[in-house]
C-alpha cells in the first residue's frame, strides 16, 4: 500500500493573543477524559474549527492541539490539504487512516476491515482484491465511517487534526461532513483549520457542518502591535525601539507568520531594532513573500531555483529524488539545492518515508509555483507525470499532472487518464473520474477508443449528472464500428439514464430501436427486455394491452433459460400480476425467472426486474418469499458497497412487505430508514416517492392522520404526479389520506382519475391498486348503489386473481358500503378469507368491523368474540386507532376488554407447527381435527396463526416450513 503523507505538526513558538482559542482546545480535550478528579464519566467528543486568512497561525494552533493532546496521553491522527493535490480523491482521508493501517500486517488489515475491505480498500489506497468492485459514494462514506469509528474505539481517546482544509479534496470533505455529527457519541475530538474564503464552491456540506455546529468556528484576527513587538523583541532583544516594532507591525499586517519570518531575517542580519534600521527592515519584509521572496530565491542560484520549482510542482511532502529528476539535477547538485533552501527557511524536513521535504509555509509554495514561467511549468508537470509513472506511484498520481498539460493526442496519456478513472471509480469517487476522463477525451483518444471512452465518461457521471450521461452516450452511439457487446452496454446505460431523468418514453423507444437493428439474437432479446421494462413503468404508455400481448407471445415462445429469457419471464410475471391474471400464472413465471438467480447489482441489467419479481410474492400472499429475496438482494448491495438508491429502495419496499403483513411498527422503522438513505443520495427522487407513499399508508393504519398530513405537505406529496409508475400508486395513497381526513369528494375525484388510467392499461388487480375499494368508500354516503357496484366488481377481480388477502379486503369493503343485516355474511366471508392469508392487519380490521356489525344487529355474544380477536390483532400489529375503535365497540355493547391472551411472537407453537405439517401432508381440516382432538374451528385458528407468523398462505406453506425455525422444546 502507498503510505499517506502527514504534516509534521509541532509547536514551534509561544502563541500570542490566542488565549481564547487555547482555552477552547483545553476544554475540548478535557471533555475526552473518562474521569474528572477520579469520578468516572462518559467521554464527550466534539468538533473544533479555526478559520482565518493565510499566515494568522492556524497551523500553530493545530500544533498546540497536538502538543496538549500528547500531554494527556491521547492518540493523535492528522492530515492536511494541499493546493496542488485537491484533485486526488480521498487524499486527506488516506493521510489520516493509512498510518494506523500501515502498522498492521496484510492479514491483520484484512481482519480489521472485514467485509468493508473491498468497499473502502481503493479509497484508502490498499491493494485491490476485486478490480471490478465499483461501490457508490454513499457506500464508501459508510465504510470510512466504520473504519474511523473502529480506530477511535481501539485508540480511545483520539484526536484528529486536519489543517488547510480549504485545499482538501472534495471526497474527504464530504466524508468529514457526513461523519463529524456522530463524534458527540465517540471519544473523538476533531480539530480543523481552514481559510473560509478559499473553500471550494462544492464544499457546501462541510461549510454547513462547521457553521451550524454548536461550537462556532473561531475566527482568528491579526496580532496587535504589542503582539508583533513581543515577537521582534524575543528575537532581537528588549532594546528594540517602539517605533521600529510598530513599523514591523505595519509592514506585516499583524500576520504571525510574516512577523516571525521577519524577526528571524532581522536577527540573521544582526539588526538591533533602531529607527535607523527601518529601510533594512522594509527590504527584508518584502523578501518574506511575493516578489521579494522570488528575488531571494534567484540569489540562491539556477539549480536551486529549478529544485524549488520542481518542489512546488510536486506540492505537499515530496521526495527529493523525484524533485531532482524533474529539475534534471544530479544527486549532489540536488542535495546542495535542498540544503540552501532549508537554510533560507523555504524548505523543511517532512514526515513522509525516505527523508521527504516540504515547504515551510503554504504561502511560500504558492508564491514559487506562480512564479514558474508558464511554458516551463507545463514541461515540469509533464516530467512529473512521467516520473510518477516510473516511480510506481499509480495512475492517479500521474494523472494529476497530466491535467496541467496541454492536449497533444498522446495515446499513453489517454491510457493513464483512463486507468486513473478506473481507480477513482473503484474508490467511489465518480467526480474525480469524470475530471480525468473529460481531459482524456480532449487529448483526444485514438478513433477506435472514442466510443469506449465516452461510455466510461458516461458511467462516471451517471450518479452525479445523468443528463450529461445521456449526452455522452448519444455521442458514443454515433461512432462507427462499435463492438456489439459495448454497444449493448451503451444502449442499456442510455435507457437507464433516460429513465432516471424521468424520460421513460425515450428510454423505451431507444431500447425498441436497438432491438429492431440488433443482428445478435441474444442482444436483440436483451433490448426487447429493456423495452418492456421501461414501457411497463411509463405512466403514459399509449397501448399497454398491445405491449402485454407481445410480451406474452414472446414469453411463450422462449425455450432457453439464459439471463435474457429469465428477465423476459420476470416481466411477464409482473405483467400478469398487475393485469389481474390468476396468481398461479404470475407465480409460475416468477419461479421460472428465478431459476439460476437474479442479481440486484448487475450493472448492465438494473434491479427493476429482480425487485418486481420479489414483490410479486407479496401480492400473491407469500410475503416470506419476498422478504427472503429482498434480504438477499440488500445483502448483495451492501457487499458491493451500494448504499445509495438501491439500498434505499430495498429498505423501503422491505418495509412495505412488513406493512402488508401487518407488522406496522417494524414497517415504519424500515421505511423511515429507507427515506433517510434516499435523502443522503443526490438524485434519489424515485426512492423518496416510494418511501413517502408507503410511510403515509403506515401512519394511516396506525391512526396517525395528522402525522401523515405533515409528511405529505413536507414533501409536496399529491401536488406532482411522477411520469414513472410508483407503487403504491401515489394518487391512490393521497386519496386514502383525503378519506382519513373526511374529504370524500376530493378523494372520489382523484380515484376516478386513477381508475380511468388503470382501466386504459387493463390493470385490473385490486391487490396491486385498490382504487375501486377506496372509491367505493368515498362514494358510500352519497352514491351507495355506485359504491356497492364498485366493491362487487373489485371482489370479482380479486377472486379472479385468487389471493385470499385481496378477496378478504374486497369483501370487507363491500360489507362496509352495503351495511345493515345483508353485510353480516359479507363480513364473515371477509374474515374467513383473511384467516387463510398472512395479512394480520387486514384480518384485525375485518374482525373489528364484523364485531361492530354483529353488535349493531343485536348479536352481542358473537360480536364479543370477534371484537376481542380484532382488539388482540390490532394491538399486536401496532394499529392504535383500530385498537381504540375495538375498545369503543366493546364498551358500547356493554362489554369490557379482556387482557391479551398471548404475547406477540413470530415463533410457531408446537400445536401450530404440527397442524401446518399435517396440512402440508394433504390432510383435510376434519381429519386434522380428529387427530389432534380439536374442533374444526380450532384447527382453522391454528392454521390462520401459522399463516400470519410464517408469512404465507396454504400454497406456499410447504416450502416456507422447510426453513422456518422449529419451536423450542
Amino acid at each position: 500500500m502507498a503510505h499517506g503523507l502527514r504534516q509534521p505538526i509541532t509547536e514551534h513558538r509561544p502563541l500570542l493573543e490566542r488565549d481564547r482559542e487555547l482555552q477552547a482546545i483545553d476544554s475540548a480535550l478535557s471533555g475526552l477524559r473518562g474521569a474528572v478528579d477520579g469520578v468516572p464519566r462518559a467521554p464527550r467528543g466534539g468538533l473544533l474549527a479555526f478559520t482565518g486568512e493565510a499566515g494568522l497561525g492556524k497551523t500553530t494552533l493545530i500544533a498546540a492541539a497536538r502538543t496538549r493532546a500528547a500531554a494527556h496521553g491521547f492518540t493523535v491522527l492528522s492530515g492536511r490539504g494541499g493546493e496542488k493535490e485537491q484533485g486526488l480523491a480521498f487524499r486527506v482521508v488516506r493521510q489520516v487512516m493509512q498510518p494506523a493501517l500501515a502498522m498492521m500486517s496484510e492479514t491483520e488489515r484484512r481482519a480489521f476491515l472485514g467485509s468493508w475491505y473491498d468497499i473502502v480498500g481503493a479509497a484508502l489506497g490498499l491493494e485491490a482484491t476485486d478490480t471490478t468492485h465499483m461501490p457508490d459514494p454513499t457506500g464508501v462514506r459508510d465504510g470510512l465511517d466504520w473504519v474511523m469509528t473502529r480506530l477511535t474505539v481501539l485508540n480511545t481517546p483520539l484526536v484528529l487534526l486536519l489543517d488547510d482544509l480549504h485545499w482538501a479534496d472534495t471526497e474527504s470533505l464530504d466524508w468529514l461532513a457526513s461523519f463529524a455529527p456522530r463524534v458527540a457519541d465517540l471519544p473523538l475530538l476533531i480539530v480543523v483549520a481552514y481559510r473560509p474564503d478559499e473553500l471550494p464552491p462544492d464544499a457546501t456540506s462541510f461549510r454547513t457542518l462547521v457553521e451550524r455546529h454548536e461550537e462556532r468556528p473561531h475566527l482568528l484576527s491579526p496580532l496587535g502591535e504589542a503582539g508583533v513587538a513581543r515577537i521582534v523583541r524575543a528575537t532581537l532583544g528588549e532594546a528594540a525601539e517602539d517605533e521600529f516594532c510598530g513599523e514591523c507591525w505595519t509592514v506585516t499586517g499583524g500576520s504571525p507568520f510574516e512577523a516571525v519570518e521577519l524577526a528571524i531575517r532581522l536577527d540573521e542580519r544582526q539588526v538591533k531594532g533602531t529607527q535607523d534600521e527601518l529601510p533594512v527592515m522594509r527590504d527584508l519584509a518584502a523578501a518574506v513573500k511575493g516578489p521579494g521572496l522570488i528575488e531571494r530565491l534567484r540569489r540562491l542560484g539556477p539549480s536551486t531555483v529549478r529544485f524549488a520549482w520542481a518542489a512546488a510542482v510536486l506540492g505537499g511532502s515530496f521526495s527529493p529524488e523525484l524533485a531532482a529528476g524533474i529539475a534534471v539535477l544530479g544527486s549532489e547538485e540536488a542535495a546542495e539545492a535542498a540544503e540552501k533552501l532549508r537554510a533560507s527557511r523555504i524548505l523543511a524536513d517532512g514526515d513522509g518515508p525516505g527523508g521527504n521535504l516540504e515547504f515551510v509555509h503554504p504561502l511560500i509554495a504558492t508564491t514559487i509555483y506562480r512564479a514558474i514561467p508558464p511554458s516551463l511549468r507545463v514541461g515540469m508537470h509533464n516530467a512529473a507525470a512521467d516520473a510518477a509513472h516510473v516511480a510506481g506511484l499509480g495512475p492517479t498520481a500521474a494523472a494529476r499532472h497530466l491535467l496541467e498539460v496541454p492536449c497533444d493526442g498522446r495515446p499513453e496519456a489517454v491510457a493513464c487518464l483512463r486507468a486513473a478513472a478506473r481507480e477513482y471509480l473503484r474508490a467511489g469517487a465518480p467526480e474525480a473520474a469524470r475530471r480525468v476522463l473529460t481531459r482524456a477525451l480532449r487529448e483526444p483518444p485514438p478513433a477506435e477508443d472514442r466510443a469506449a471512452l465516452l461510455h466510461e465518461l458516461a458511467c462516471s457521471t451517471f450518479l452525479i449528472e445523468p443528463t450529461a450521461t445521456v449526452c455522452h452516450l448519444r455521442e458514443a452511439l454515433k461512432e462507427p464500428g462499435i463492438d456489439p457487446d459495448l454497444r449493448a452496454s451503451i444502449v442499456y446505460r442510455l435507457t437507464q439514464a433516460l429513465a432516471n431523468t424521468d424520460r421513460l418514453t425515450e428510454a423505451a423507444e431507444v431500447a425498441a430501436d436497438e432491438a429492431r437493428r440488433a443482428p445478435n439474437p441474444r442482444v436483440k432479446l436483451r433490448m426487447q427486455a429493456d423495452h418492456f421494462v421501461w414501457s411497463a413503468f411509463r405512466t403514459d404508455e399509449p397501448d399497454s394491452s398491445a405491449r402485454s400481448r407481445r410480451l406474452a407471445r414472446l414469453a411463450d415462445k422462449l425455450t432457453g433459460r439464459g439471463l435474457e429469457e429469465r428477465y423476459i419471464l420476470g416481466l411477464r410475471a409482473w405483467d400478469a400480476l398487475v393485469r389481474g391474471e390468476p396468481r398461479r400464472t404470475a407465480l409460475g413465471h416468477a419461479e421460472e425467472a428465478l431459476r439460476g438467480g437474479m442479481s440486484w447489482t448487475d450493472e448492465n441489467r438494473g434491479f427493476e426486474v429482480p425487485v418486481a419479481v420479489a414483490l410479486l410474492f407479496m401480492y400473491c400472499d407469500q410475503p416470506w418469499r419476498a422478504e427472503e429475496l429482498f434480504s438477499k438482494g440488500m445483502a448483495e448491495c451492501e457487499h458491493k458497497g451500494w448504499s445509495g438508491s438501491h439500498l434505499a429502495q430495498g429498505q423501503t419496499l422491505f418495509g412495505y412487505i412488513r406493512y402488508r403483513r401487518g407488522c406496522l411498527s417494524e414497517a415504519e422503522e424500515l421505511v423511515r430508514a429507507g427515506l433517510r438513505t434516499a435523502e443522503r443520495v443526490e438524485g434519489a427522487v424515485p426512492a423518496q416517492w416510494f418511501a413517502i407513499g408507503i410511510l403515509i399508508q403506515i401512519l394511516l393504519a396506525r391512526g396517525r392522520t395528522a402525522d401523515a398530513r405533515r409528511l405529505a405537505d413536507a414533501y409536496h406529496y399529491g401536488d406532482v404526479v411522477p411520469n414513472a409508475v410508483i407503487f403504491p400508486d401515489p394518487r391512490t395513497v393521497y386519496a386514502e389520506l383525503l378519506l382519513a381526513e373526511k374529504r370524500r369528494p376530493e378523494a372520489a375525484e382523484l380515484l376516478a382519475d386513477v381508475g380511468d388510467w388503470l382501466e386504459s392499461r387493463a390493470w385490473h388487480n385490486p391487490a396491486w391498486c385498490p382504487w375501486q375499494l377506496n372509491l367505493a368508500s368515498a362514494l358510500a354516503p352519497t352514491a351507495p348503489d355506485r359504491a356497492v357496484s364498485l366493491a362487487r366488481d373489485a371482489v370479482k377481480r380479486a377472486r379472479d386473481f385468487g389471493a385470499a388477502s385481496a378477496i378478504g379486503q374486497a369483501l370487507h369493503t363491500e360489507a362496509e358500503v352495503t351495511g345493515g343485516p345483508a353485510a353480516l355474511d359479507l363480513y364473515a366471508g371477509a374474515v374467513e378469507e383473511l384467516e387463510r392469508s398472512p395479512a394480520s392487519y387486514e384480518l384485525a380490521r375485518a374482525l373489528v368491523g364484523h364485531g361492530a356489525a354483529l353488535s349493531r344487529n343485536g348479536r352481542v355474544q358473537e360480536a364479543a368474540d370477534r371484537l376481542y380477536q380484532g382488539l388482540e390483532g390490532a394491538v399486536h400489529c401496532g394499529a392504535d386507532a383500530l385498537a381504540a375503535r375495538a375498545r369503543e365497540e366493546l364498551s358500547a355493547a356493554g362489554l369490557r376488554p379482556l387482557p391479551l391472551r398471548y404475547a406477540q411472537t413470530d415463533t410457531l407453537t408446537a400445536h401450530e407447527r404440527r397442524t401446518a405439517e399435517l396440512m402440508v401432508q394433504g390432510r383435510s381440516v376434519g381429519v386434522i381435527a380428529k387427530e389432534l382432538r380439536l374442533t374444526e374451528q380450532g384447527v382453522r385458528q391454528l392454521l390462520s396463526s401459522a399463516y400470519r407468523k410464517i408469512g404465507t398462505d396454504s400454497t406456499g406453506l410447504a416450502q416456507a416450513l422447510e426453513t422456518f425455525p422449529r419451536p423450542r422444546t
